[in-house]
């Protein structure tokens, strides 16, 4: 089911072959049962001490053992590790007491692993699935399932459950979602950095993103995250959002933005940003939506929302700890995301190139992906990018601005020898005016740029 590399098959039979028990373990063997590449192959040997262990391996290659606290030995990218007993000893998520013992039974070890689909084990050489909690029904029947009640001793496999139950469109098991209410107070004890990974394994890896709000709802733990708690109920006009309120539109499109990813091949940080971007582009509408009058009827609008969104954003993504670098790109997409309207129908060079210059450091082809996503995540209505930005595409591509803005052809280097090579502010305010004027179409080379530059300053000092 699983096939080893060569090199670590020959370890693992060694093992066996001294009376000692290696296991395939974790996700592994939930990703093979599902048809997925098993990745990151974790080996699990059973009736060994972790020095007997680390001494074996020492044969086949260098060893690793900064592990040693958590009974890991890494070798040639791959871990092996002996089972251990993990006793709470206090309220934190790291408040844990860890011990080893050669005599812990796989189905024991399996016993304190998060979810049933994450506590089966493989053999690899008798070829048998492990399965003692029924991780394989569950994987069949789309349920995530706690594994048993110690999974209350820790409040982040609530988090790992929002992302495990995206990625694999698993449903909440009901005990698992109480469980998981009875410890909601205890969010505040995750460190910072953990939440952040937890939710960017939701961005770059989630298959059905769209699952995270009634998962946090399930279990209780929506209230730590009031931007998306105060999208529910959050009502639109029904002519352009027949979807429903402002939450199922907001899950739509972060859906659709995964299919979106998924067809453009976009991985990683890029993923991750248009993932964000879709689920707080209208995180500012639960407080700009009014009915008014509007084209002779009460409509519900939302006025303002869309530069709204961007503190909004910052602050959600900030404080579930997302690096700087993805949050100012997330936040200059929400904040245009309705940028194909405001262009209007008749999409110019000049506004289009002033466009790209706004969203950096985003850009106009993630902004696309975004207005894309946002146009789709409105059922029953045809799905699709609209004619505005599929004409600010054309534009952005014929201008050379669809991946970034154009750089600046006149620098301060180039206006230092107008002002006898004194620095200072005024050096910067000609450079910003210089490029200004580049993006409005009055020069488009270096040579058309220095002309500019030298009229331009004569015009300053007739003037003045």
């Amino acid at each position: 089911m699983i096939e080893l590399p060569r090199s670590i098959e020959t370890i693992v039979v060694e093992l066996r072959a001294q009376g000692f028990r290696p296991l395939i373990v974790g996700g592994a063997v939930r990703d093979a049962l599902l048809g997925r590449a098993a990745k990151d192959i974790d080996i699990e040997v059973y009736g060994i001490t972790y020095d007997r262990l680390a001494q074996i391996l020492s044969r086949f290659g260098r060893v690793d053992l900064v592990g040693r606290s958590f009974g890991v030995v890494k070798l040639d990218g791959h871990d092996f590790s002996v089972p251990r007993r993990d006793n709470k000893i206090g309220r934190g998520h790291r408040d844990f007491l860890t011990t080893f013992d050669p005599s812990i039974t796989p189905r024991e070890a399996a016993s304190r692993r998060d979810f049933t689909i994450n506590a089966m084990a493989y053999d690899p050489v008798s070829h048998e699935v492990l399965d003692f909690f029924g991780g394989r029904g569950d994987l069949q029947n789309r349920v995530l399932r706690a594994t048993s009640s110690a999974f209350s001793e820790d409040p982040l496999r609530v988090l790992r459950g929002m992302q495990f139950a995206c990625r694999f469109d698993l449903t909440v098991d009901p005990a698992t979602a109480e469980m998981s209410r009875a410890i909601a107070d205890q969010y505040s004890t995750i460190a910072r950095e953990r939440v952040a990974e937890e939710f960017m394994k939701w961005a770059t890896k989630a298959s059905h993103p769209g699952r995270i709000f009634e998962y946090l709802e399930a279990t209780g733990w929506l209230a730590h995250f009031p931007e998306l708690q105060r999208l529910k109920g959050v009502p639109q006009d029904p002519e352009w959002h027949p979807e429903g309120d402002v939450a199922v539109h907001t899950m739509h499109v972060v859906d659709f933005a995964a299919r979106i990813a998924e067809r453009d091949h976009c991985q990683g940080d890029d993923r991750a940003v248009l993932m964000f971007a879709a689920l707080a582009h209208d995180f500012a509408k639960a407080d700009t939506t009014e009915l008014r009058e509007k084209d002779g009827r009460l409509r519900w609008t939302s006025y303002g929302h869309e530069a709204a969104a961007g503190p909004a954003a910052r602050a959600f993504l900030e404080r579930i700890g997302i690096k700087n670098a993805i949050i100012e790109q997330v936040v200059a997409l929400v904040r245009h995301h309705l940028a194909h309207s405001s262009i209007g129908p008749e999409v110019t060079p000049r506004a289009v190139r002033r466009l790209a210059a706004r969203l950096a450091p985003a850009s106009i082809m993630q902004l696309i992906r975004l207005i894309e996503a946002d146009a789709s995540g409105r059922p029953p209505r045809e799905p699709g990018l609209p004619e505005s930005a599929a004409r600010i595409r054309e534009v952005a591509e014929a201008q050379a601005v669809e991946q970034k803005p154009q750089s600046p052809l006149i620098l301060g280097r180039d206006v230092l020898p107008f002002f006898d090579n004194q620095a200072g502010p005024h050096i910067g305010e000609v450079t910003r005016a210089a490029y200004e004027a580049q993006l409005d179409g009055a020069f488009s080379t270096e040579e058309e740029g220095r002309k500019w530059l030298e009229d331009y300053l004569r015009r300053k000092s007739n003037a003045n």
